[in-house]
């Protein structure tokens, strides 16, 4: 099947989203489709699925006028759309999820559980994946909750499938599964249309490109003709940072230690600490056990054995609220299940965590809440419309800062980033990377959790790295290099590595 669109056309009100935008696919071939948050790419799509309707433009598969009024006819068009909002249902099993609308049916008009469930498990005994058809979605880690979408979409036999950032929670093995899928789906003649801000993914499984930049088409091409520098290059209008963004700065006191932290389940005998001043990277491969230590650490996890020391004074976190008020901040690794509250506008989800201090006899401080998010605004450049919007209609990156802002906002001595750039674009990364060194530099002990190495040998002075629950090693310096780091993360030392060499 091919697909092409011409001249489409998206305005919101007085906010023009796409401005004669276009787009072709052939089948068989990966298009990229990259630019910032916020650039059009989602309302696009949004279109090709049925979700929106274009003001103006046409679509045409195999030459053929179509319009999609939902998602039901796009895909019924053979067209499949993997959201970056995930559309499962947590309260369902993951076979019941995989056949939302597709219901096995036996004669006498029950449902087929047993079949349902013998097709799921096919398919995830085929991609090497052990997971349970009958395991509740609730109990799924993000990356897992992708992978469930994805074969969902596999299911369906499409010929054109829409996959908006489809590995931005996975491991390296992960993804590597799936882009084994995306090759035998181009073999079998399927387009592939990938959206992601991971050029390096964008270089190796991509054969075309269309970059969107405020609402506009401004490059397209074959992805063999570029570099990833051009790439970023055309997303955000300028050249992009690649190198290392350490600089020296005064390390003061130390301001907390964790000793021998155990809970017996996801984390082991770990032991660290953390200056002012100082940004330390957390990183290990998906499940090491590092989010749970931390969540740990910050009163939301559950019971464990050792000692947690802030500023010298051994501490016990029972709760967010404890934490917060001992000055530990904790931005989450996922924004819209855990950092974001859909249902609050952009102003209160920015100012939440300090209403405490707002109040004055029973009301909120109106003049003061507004003055210091305004401010927290301004520091953090973000890009927004009313402060009385609906935080959804932020782009990606611009909601992470305000859940940045909304800590920031409670003057933190510690603040733990889980993942911080997920899901945001080259250019909105650059400015959060800009946030945690202006933290460190005045005096904000910052801890960096990722699962990205380069972003942790960019912004980080030292790290340690995890390894099923435990802490295999620590780099800085020379050792602070993707080798050295996937050596540790796969359960080697530092003196192993010596030597070795790396394709």
């Amino acid at each position: 099947m091919t697909l092409e669109m011409h001249d489409i056309c998206k305005s919101f009100g007085s906010n023009v989203v796409l401005k004669s935008v276009g787009l072709s696919l052939e089948g068989g071939k990966v298009c990229a489709l990259l630019g910032e948050n916020g650039a059009g790419k989602s309302t696009l799509m949004n279109i090709l699925g049925g979700v929106l309707s274009a003001d103006s433009g046409e679509i045409l598969l195999d030459g053929k006028p179509v319009s999609f009024h939902d998602p039901a006819e796009s895909l019924s068009a053979g067209i499949a759309f993997i959201h970056q909002e995930l559309n499962l249902i947590n309260d369902l099993t993951i076979y019941e999820n995989m056949f939302i609308g597709k219901e096995i049916k036996k004669k006498n008009g029950l449902l087929d559980a047993a079949e349902m469930c013998k097709r799921t498990q096919q398919i995830f005994d085929k991609m090497g994946f052990e997971l349970d058809p009958n395991t509740m979605v609730r109990d799924l880690d993000a990356s897992y909750k992708q992978i469930v979408e994805i074969f969902r979409a596999l299911m369906m036999q499409a010929s054109i499938i829409i996959m908006d950032e489809p590995t931005s929670s996975l491991t390296d093995s992960e993804v590597e599964r799936v882009f084994d899928m995306v090759r035998t789906l181009k073999e079998h003649g399927v387009g592939i249309i990938f959206i992601s801000h991971k050029l390096k993914e964008v270089m190796r499984i991509c054969d075309q490109y269309t970059v969107l930049r405020d609402g506009k088409m401004v490059a397209s091409g074959a992805v063999a003709d570029v570099t990833t520098d051009e790439l970023a290059h055309d997303m955000v209008g300028h050249d992009v940072r690649t190198e290392a963004l350490q600089r020296q700065r005064e390390v003061k006191h130390e301001v907390l230690r964790g000793e021998d932290l155990s809970d017996g389940v996801h984390f082991s005998n770990v032991s660290f600490c953390v200056r002012s001043g100082e940004v330390l990277g957390v990183t290990g491969l998906l499940g090491d056990g590092r989010t749970e230590l931390f969540q740990t650490i910050f009163g939301v996890g559950g019971n464990y054995t050792g000692t947690v020391t802030l500023e010298e004074k051994t501490v016990r976190m029972k709760s967010a609220m404890q934490a917060l008020r001992l000055g530990i901040g904790y931005v989450p690794r996922n924004r819209k299940e855990n950092g974001i509250i859909k249902d609050m506008d952009i102003l209160e989800n920015g100012s939440i965590v300090m209403l405490s201090k707002l109040v004055r006899h029973g009301l909120i401080d109106r003049v003061r809440q507004n003055t210091e998010f305004d401010e927290q605004v301004r520091s953090l450049h973000i890009k927004m419309g009313k402060k009385t919007d609906s935080i959804t209609s932020l782009s990606g990156g611009n909601q992470q800062k305000i859940v940045l802002a909304k800590w920031l906002s409670t003057g933190p001595k510690v603040l733990i980033l889980d993942n911080p750039t997920q899901g945001v674009d080259v250019g909105a990364k650059e400015e959060i990377y800009d946030i945690i060194l202006k933290l460190a530099d005045m005096g904000v002990a910052v801890i960096v959790l990722s699962s990205e190495a380069q972003e942790i040998i960019r912004v980080c002075d030292r790290a340690l790295v995890m390894y099923h629950g435990a802490v295999q090693g620590e780099v800085s310096g020379d050792t602070m290099n993707e080798q050295d780091i996937m050596c540790l993360a796969t359960g080697g030392s530092l003196l192993e590595n010596e030597g070795k060499t790396y394709e």
